[in-house]
């Protein structure tokens, strides 16, 4: 049995509970920097659809997971990020910046989507920002001199100080940085006062104004982080296809955004990770399994999408908390093992949002 003794207020903060788990972290960190020496190049550019998921996710679950605030148009916002980084790289700017650029505009967006939204809750936000959506996508439809409209453009392998990250283990690598970063930003965020005002928002808008959160201030800049995330997210996956089109941007992405965070675990950054591996993880298994299926099962059109739907709904039934829930009720069997009782998991009356995401 392994209990976890807080002897000190710094261990509230750290990026680690004991040195266990930060020895699982640098193993699993080992792992991706050595996953392109020893995996096929297939698996090393689903590696990287991955990690520009897992980019993503996290700019969905700052906003939903932690500020409770559900969007349906977030696929906007990884157009823009995309075609953006595109026209500035036609610019000369490099790379780095490039990406940011994107994401900035992106984030500039947001802030415009979340000021008038600030009224809207629930069911009524995500039909504002699934109309904000539809109106992005006819504008990159009708904005040929810039989007190339239905006819596209082919985006140029990434380069950086003369090096090109045209094979799929230096992209690869390329995404991985960039996750990182994003990934310690959002944890550091989190633990800051701004990352709190968001959780407390959440939780109860009346008592987190009570306590002096400005709570519009805090669902504007979830937003505005939000969509830079995302812009970020386009930027690479428009490396990623080498090719811009406004259908790449539909509401679809925009919905299987918010299921990453469903599936994967709201109000957990482990549950992007999951989310992601669970959104790239699925087609892909899927086009394995066609060829042991019924020849007329696996000629339907539409099994990818139902069963998207069919685990959605077996996870809000029977794992409301997602996969990282099951993750963490399996860590938990092992460090009270053999004192593990069924009964501890056993679904209670919860009073407080943060009791329900536990």
């Amino acid at each position: 049995m392994r209990i976890l003794f807080k002897t000190d207020y710094d261990v509230d903060i750290r990026w680690y509970e004991d040195r266990f788990v930060a020895l699982c972290y640098a193993a699993l960190i080992g792992a991706l920097l050595l996953a392109p020496l020893v995996l096929s190049d297939f698996i090393v550019g689903e590696l990287s659809l991955v990690l520009i998921w897992v980019v993503g996710g996290l700019g969905m679950m700052l906003l939903a997971g932690f500020t409770g605030q559900v969007s349906l148009g977030h696929a906007a916002f990884v157009g823009i990020g995309a075609y953006a980084h595109a026209w500035f790289l036609k610019t000369g700017l490099p790379l780095p910046l490039s990406i940011a650029a994107g994401g900035s505009v992106a984030a500039l967006v947001g802030v415009m989507v979340g000021i008038p939204a600030l009224r809207l809750h629930g069911m009524y936000l995500a039909i504002a920002t699934l109309s904000m959506a539809a109106i992005v996508e006819q504008i990159f439809i009708r904005w040929e001199s810039v989007t190339g409209g239905f006819s596209g453009f082919s985006m140029p392998p990434p380069a950086m100080f003369g090096f090109e990250f045209d094979g799929p283990s230096s992209f690869y690598y390329l995404c991985l940085v960039i996750t990182f970063l994003l990934m310690a930003y959002a944890v550091n965020l989190l633990r800051s006062p701004t990352g709190r005002s968001w959780i407390a928002v959440r939780d109860s808008e009346i008592a987190a104004q009570s306590m002096g959160i400005h709570v519009s201030s805090a669902k504007v800049s979830a937003f505005a982080v939000s969509a830079f995330y995302c812009g970020v997210m386009g930027a690479l996956f428009a490396h990623k296809v080498g090719f811009l089109a406004p259908d790449a941007f539909s509401p679809m992405l925009s919905i299987q955004l918010l299921m990453l965070v469903l599936i994967g675990g709201m109000g957990s950054l482990h549950g992007a990770v999951f989310g992601a591996l669970f959104i790239v993880m699925l087609p892909t298994g899927l086009s394995f399994m066609k060829t042991w299926l019924p020849e007329s099962i696996a000629r339907q059109p539409s099994l990818e999408v139902g069963l998207y739907g069919l685990l959605l709904a077996l996870c809000v039934l029977y794992e409301p908390t997602g996969i990282n829930g099951r993750w963490q009720k399996i860590k938990y069997f092992f460090a009270v093992f053999p004192m593990y009782k069924k009964a501890t998991f056993i679904r209670q009356k919860a009073f407080m949002k943060t009791e329900r995401l536990r």
